[in-house]
């Protein structure tokens, strides 16, 4: 009996260790999304989730251990239920559980899901079991002709993006014809002093202030 306590223990502090591993990965991981997604790099996404991934494997591979007990086959029986603040509790749950009263047991220590959810799975079991085997794969085949159809608009809106990207960019303005006509608007360069004919010959004083007012308030 004791040997089998003892592997049990081993076993959860090992499935302990790697959880904890995975949990701070991914916390991590969601904190780069989060915070640093402005300076965030593919390649750097991709390490993260093969970490992920690593990890659970290593996960997986030590539930699937021979010599990792079946914890299915154990039975947890609350034996204090009180609805005052655990510290102890709460400092293993990082503050998820501070108490452990009647509220709470039958939501943490559930084996099955919740009731509602269980009607509804029956519910859509039923109605599977209901469609012909014909139909049903017409309505696979349906559902994967939707989907390529999908991706293939997808992949074609991304090569005519980037292929839009890469394409030179048509010149609409002259640079030169530009700078000419801000020299002209600021400083008069390259206007005349051309007059219609018949004009009549304004005063030498209405003429000081017109071009008074026309010169650019540096110019005066």
């Amino acid at each position: 009996m004791q040997r089998k306590e003892k592997q049990l223990k081993a076993s959860l502090d090992a499935l302990l260790s790697q959880v904890a591993a995975l949990k701070n990965s991914l916390g991590s991981f969601i904190y780069k999304l989060e915070n640093e997604y402005d300076r965030l790099t593919w390649p750097s996404v991709l390490d993260s989730s093969a970490l992920l991934s690593g990890q659970l494997n290593t996960l997986n591979k030590v539930l699937k251990h021979e010599k990792t007990p079946l914890f299915r086959n154990q039975v947890i029986i609350p034996l204090v239920l009180s609805p005052d603040r655990d510290e102890d509790l709460t400092r293993q749950t990082e503050g998820r559980v501070p108490v452990f009263s009647h509220e709470v047991v039958p939501d943490h220590l559930r084996t099955t899901p919740d009731p509602e959810v269980e009607e509804q799975e029956k519910q859509l079991t039923t109605d599977a079991a209901r469609i012909g085997a014909d139909v049903a794969q017409k309505q696979i085949q349906s559902l994967n002709e939707m989907c390529s159809n999908l991706l293939e608009k997808i992949s074609k809106e991304e090569r005519e993006s980037e292929s839009g990207g890469l394409r030179p960019r048509k010149q609409t303005s002259n640079p030169a014809d530009t700078n000419a006509l801000v020299a002209a608007d600021a400083f008069g360069k390259g206007l005349s002093n051309w007059r219609p004919s018949g004009s009549r010959k304004m005063p030498s004083g209405i003429k000081t202030n017109i071009r008074l007012a026309s010169m650019h308030p540096y110019q005066r």
